[in-house]
């Protein structure tokens, strides 16, 4: 790599040949862990990594290679024209040892090759640094990037080089925020001498000034995710304040147990059905909890909003939340026979085609955010259903409540409430369960 500040990689007086621009060479300083290279197609991203792997080997013993699938990690990273086999110089080029899935090199270091799809293989081995190679492509991405982290437990000072064209998921920006981060960002138009004339007349003229463009030219790490459940901009386009929700016909606090998707919180989220057949998000209370910490949060979600319903979805092996629900409505609400205000909804489509239908309201404009969300909004516009079965836990909570007021609450009259305003009228709607209603008239005589 030429060591000369702000080389753009052509050929100068001292380096005859194309070779490392300025900003694929690794951080000056010490204060790093993780350098972390945004960049877009044709960037050099590959030969970057593939350089500093092979430059960790010359004194450190135990590298791990992580590639999105173990074909990614053998023909990109190992065996790509730009790989470590295809860089390493003739005086210290490493072994292959495919059986074994790992790199020798000449002085005995090695370097492992693992699949991003499989993370359980990463519990147990350790090492000193790591290559991870498109990040933001990993299936598994964060029990993946867990996994890896525990093993960088060798030397002094492990560390590890993430090449990858930048998507807006949570652990990017987690990355972006962390000071011990050293990030670079690059574009395509970087490395266009080292182009083929045809990516430039096919690649660059059919993606530039394009949202995926933007994305995988340019290396920007945007709002709008290709393939999320819900695009940011809807969400932006249609938020609105408190004092526009109109009168609500119901609401519904929808609830999804820690455990049964992706996360580890208890999703609980409060929408209403307007009188316009729009549906408003009102409250995101999702937080870790206990299972009685959970239901406990949900009926005073249910008493805070004037809601009429929590709603649960209806699935065998979640009919201990039910169970747990109705223990503390009893402990609520001692001696009173009224049955808890628990609804069900089907279950028996995946969490893809459930979502589906809400999804579409978002792309029709008919739902509406009061306020920011931030956690729930994350989760919305980061989830690519195409690539993970798991929904988040706010998001399957948001789904439920919709859902069922989308099949219960049209046709339904009840007295309208704007829960904003509700506060300041007397009593509270006729809708509201009735074990709700006594509470409050007992506190207030």
């Amino acid at each position: 790599m030429c060591d000369r500040d702000g080389c753009d990689g052509r050929p100068h007086p001292g380096r005859q040949g194309a070779h490392a621009r300025a900003n694929q060479r690794p951080p000056v300083n010490d204060e790093w862990d993780t350098w972390l290279l945004l960049a877009g197609r044709g960037y050099g991203k590959t030969r970057t990594g593939a350089e500093w792997s092979i430059e960790q080997a010359r004194h450190l013993e135990r590298g791990a290679l992580i590639g999105p699938t173990a074909a990614d990690t053998r023909d990109i990273l190992v065996e790509g024209e730009s790989g470590i086999l295809a860089s390493a110089p003739a005086t210290f080029r490493p072994d292959y040892q495919p059986s074994k899935r790992r790199l020798v090199y000449p002085n005995g270091a090695i370097q492992v090759c693992y699949s991003a799809d499989e993370p359980d293989r990463l519990r147990g081995p350790q090492h000193h640094y790591g290559w991870f190679d498109e990040l933001a492509a990993w299936r598994y991405l964060q029990y993946a990037w867990d996994m890896a982290q525990m093993g960088m437990r060798l030397g002094q000072h492990p560390r590890i080089c993430i090449t990858t064209t930048p998507r807006p998921l949570p652990l990017i920006k987690q990355l972006l925020k962390d000071e011990r981060t050293a990030v670079v960002r690059g574009s395509t138009y970087e490395n266009l001498a080292n182009l083929a004339d045809t990516f430039k007349r096919t690649v660059l003229a059919k993606y530039e000034g394009t949202t995926l463009g933007r994305q995988e030219l340019d290396a920007e790490v945007l709002e709008d995710l290709p393939g999320a459940l819900v695009a940011r901009a809807l969400i932006d386009r249609h938020r609105v304040t408190p004092d526009q929700v109109p009168d609500l016909i119901s609401m519904a606090v929808g609830m999804d147990p820690a455990g049964t998707g992706a996360g580890d919180e208890t999703g609980l989220v409060v929408t209403g059905w307007g009188v316009d057949q729009h549906h408003y998000v009102l409250a995101d209370a999702s937080a870790k909890r206990t299972p009685d910490q959970a239901a406990r949060a949900a009926y005073a979600l249910l008493e805070e909003h004037g809601a009429a319903y929590i709603v649960v979805e209806d699935n065998g092996p979640k009919d201990w939340l039910e169970e747990v629900l109705r223990r503390v409505w009893r402990d609520l609400n001692p001696g009173n026979t009224v049955p808890p205000p628990i609804r069900r909804v089907n279950a028996s489509k995946g969490k893809k085609l459930r979502a589906q239908p809400v999804a579409m309201l978002y792309e029709q404009g008919r739902v509406h955010h009061v306020g920011s969300l931030p956690e729930l909004e994350d989760q919305l516009t980061t989830w690519i259903p195409e690539e993970s079965p798991n929904s988040p836990d706010r998001v399957d909570a948001e789904v439920h409540a919709i859902t069922y007021q989308m099949k219960r609450d049209r046709g339904t009259r009840t007295e309208l409430v704007n829960p904003h305003t509700a506060a300041r009228r007397q009593g509270r709607a006729a809708g509201q369960h009735p074990a709700l209603k006594a509470r409050q008239a007992a506190r207030g005589a």
